[in-house]
């Protein structure tokens, strides 16, 4: 979850607008507003402010990724990486689909 979607849950689930939850963490309205809509990304420290002050506490957890997936380490090696699983799919087989399509036949019945 993104920051803008923690803070704006957090407030909610307490019930506050904006004003409430800005007064209690010492900013502003609009600063809030900001961080709701990713305009501002708030910083850890302040993150965990606005959490607290919407009444929960944030607790951040790494988790290791996928087993032996790497995230690429730039640009170029992410460019790399899509080409290759482009090729992979351009080298599958593409099963054809019949030149008629089999179905029943749609009948309507008029009520007299």
């Amino acid at each position: 979850m993104d920051a803008a979607s923690l803070i704006r849950s957090v407030r909610r689930r307490q019930a506050l607008t904006q004003a409430e939850l800005a007064r209690r963490a010492g900013t502003s309205q609009p600063v809030v507003s900001a961080y709701e809509r990713g305009l501002r990304d708030p910083s850890c420290g302040t993150l965990r402010r606005l959490v607290e002050a919407g009444g929960e506490r944030l607790r951040l957890v790494a988790e290791p990724t996928a087993p032996g997936v790497m995230p690429a380490a730039d640009d170029a090696e992410h460019a790399r990486r899509l080409m290759d699983v482009l090729s992979l799919v351009d080298a599958m087989p593409v099963a054809r689909r019949p030149e008629v399509l089999r179905a029943p036949r749609m009948v309507s019945h008029r009520a007299c």
